[in-house]
This record gives structure tokens, sequence and C-alpha cells, in this order.
């Protein structure tokens, strides 16, 4: 079992009235071979989680436990953890080899084998099998980050964490390379905290993850979870394309709700008991000029064309909205011109909270 669990971590920069908070009472659990990512903002305490789980940072107040053992006092390189650095910061005089096996120079392979044997083993997982002479300069960034990855993985590390290791990368070696630490971080069952600012990223690899928001946890919960049933607004607005309407409650019938928005009314449905105030969250995707409910009219301000679709950018009693409609030529969907275009809405399609 390697389980992970920070309880009430404050981490606090400064003192007095000048300090900085950079996390806020964060509590969470990371269950044994998870894969949870922490996505967010620039700023939101992404990163500062994971260097205060890694130990290059010891919380102000609360704990970080690695099995129910409190990590306090514990220098990184004690911890059993291992690291990808957004910068890989692999060595450049040493060969790719001797780079994945530099902590093998301070922990014995595991399972018995030889360090050239482990190593061997890793190049073949992340599929730089015969790069081993190689230096880091004769590499694309796509298999430079390999071998980062390959050298925290050297020791059999208990637990496996990524500071937004393919932020540098484009964006089809992004997807490519997803797909294979998924497979190798499922291969190997490690237990592993990845940190993005990438909420695709986040979505598309993770079991469970977290939305950080100014030092705080905004929410918790699968993929699934977080982009279908957000429980904030700032998750409703940072992940996906969510259009997001305040309105109040004109008429009930159970779940169901007339709700005015401006000098308009929307039929939701999950209305909040007792909510007078709510906040009308609608995909973009949800949104379609074949729907019979909830018809909208949008002043278009401007389209992006994406193949099969358009996305386009316009405004309904003065709230941005965004669509994502089939390309349809008889249609003229085109924003830089102006114009306008009707779409509306399932009232399942909706989801609603409690305005604030």
């Amino acid at each position: 079992m390697t389980e992970l669990r920070l309880e009430g971590v404050t981490k606090r920069y400064g003192t007095g009235d000048r300090g900085t908070a950079a996390l806020r009472d964060v509590s969470l659990t990371v269950e044994d071979g998870e894969f949870f990512a922490l996505v967010g903002p620039s700023g939101c305490g992404k990163t500062t989680t994971l260097r205060t789980i890694a130990g290059f940072e010891e919380p102000t107040e609360g704990t970080v436990a690695f099995d129910g053992r409190p990590m306090t006092g514990v220098p990184p390189e004690a911890r059993d953890v291992g690291v990808v650095f957004q910068s890989y910061g692999l060595f450049p005089h040493m060969t790719v080899a001797e780079n994945v096996g530099y902590g093998l120079r301070f922990r014995a392979p595991p399972g018995g084998t030889s360090p050239d044997e482990r190593v061997a083993d890793l190049l073949a997982l992340v599929d730089l099998e015969g790069m081993g002479d190689r230096r880091p300069d004769q590499l694309s960034g796509g298999q430079q980050q390999r071998v980062a990855l390959a050298r925290a993985l050297a020791p059999e590390p208990d637990f496996l964490l990524l500071d937004e290791p393919m932020s540098a990368l484009d964006a089809r070696l992004r997807e490519t390379l997803r797909r294979q630490l998924a497979r190798i971080q499922s291969d190997l069952g490690i237990t592993t905290v990845y940190v993005t600012h990438d909420q695709e990223e986040a979505l598309a690899l993770s079991d469970r993850l977290a939305v950080m928001r100014d030092g705080r946890l905004e929410q918790v919960g699968t993929p699934r979870e977080i982009y279908r049933k957000p429980k904030t607004r700032f998750v409703a607005e940072f992940v996906g394309d969510n259009n997001v309407f305040d309105g109040v409650v004109d008429a009930r019938d159970g779940d169901r709700a007339r709700v005015a928005v401006g000098e308009s009314t929307l039929e939701v449905a999950g209305v909040p008991d007792g909510a007078d105030r709510v906040t009308i969250c609608v995909r973009a995707a949800a949104l379609s000029p074949d729907a019979e409910s909830n018809r909208i009219s949008v002043a278009l301000e401007a389209s992006e064309f994406r193949g099969e679709r358009v996305r386009a950018y316009g405004r309904w009693n003065g709230v941005p909205i965004v669509l994502r409609l089939e390309d349809d030529p008889e249609r003229g969907v085109d924003g830089d011109d102006g114009g306008e275009v009707t779409v509306g809405f399932d009232p399942e399609d909706a989801r609603v909270l409690p305005a604030r």
C-alpha cells in the first residue's frame, strides 16, 4: 500500500500582514496506484502542493503522510519519491543511460537486477531502446521527457510526482506522450500526482483530479464528475466550455424551475431546494440550433473554423456565449461579419448551482 495523505496543509511565505498564503488548509488522499492530477490557473498552489509532498517545502501548518507515516522533517532524498520537473533537469555531460541510472548510485536496483539491466528495462519501457549512448542534446524534447521519466522511475519509488512535464512540447507530441505516460503508469501501478494547467490533460490522464484556486481545493472528483457536475462557478468556468448565467427562480415544479435571466426565461432541471437565485451552467456542446427548448438568439462577434465544427463567440442578454456548431455553409455561421444564430438546450443539460 502506498497511500498519500495531506491533512490541513497550509503554506505561508513571509511573516505577519505581509505574509502570503500559497496553500490554505489543503486536505486530500491519493489512493494506492491512483493517477491523481492537480489542475488550476497559474498561482493557484498546485506546484507548491507537489513541492510540499516531495519535501522541497515544509508546511507552515498541517501534515503530509505516506502510508500513515508523517513526513515532517524528512528530507526529499529520504521520501522515496521520483520527481519529473518541467525543465527535465538532465545532466548534459552524461549519456542517456548514465542519466537514467544516476539514482542507482545511491540505491540498489529493485528485484535484484543489476544497474545495467534496470536501465535497459526502463529504456525499453519508455520506447528509447538503443539510445543509451546518446547525449541529451541529441534528443528531441519528447525523448528528453521520457529520459527524465525513466530516471525518476529507476529506484522504483513509491510515488511519482510530475510538475507540468509536457508544457514545453507541441500539441501533437503532448497527445502521444500522454498515451505513453498513461500506459506506463498503468503497467507499473505507481501512485502518481501530476500537476498541469492544461484541463484537457488532467481530464484525459487522471483517475481523479483536484481543481485548485487561490491555494484551496475547489473540487475533487473523477474527470466525469468535474466536467459534468461542477460544484462551483469557478470550476464550471475553468473546466471546459461552459456558458454561465445568473438568474432568479420564478416558478417551481418539483426539481424543475423557470428562471428569469434578464428579460428572458429559461426552464432548467435540478434546481437546489430553497434556492431563489441560481447560477445556470450550460456546456457549449449542449447549445444546438435544433434544440426545441430554451431558445435564445446569440449575437455573434467572432468565429473560428475548426474542420467539421465552428467555434463561435457571441452575446446573449449581455452574457458572453461560446458555441460549438457543425460547419454548415448553408447556415452561414460567420461571426467575423456579425449576424445572429438561434440555439437552444434541453433543461436536463443544464447544471444549476446556488448563486453566491
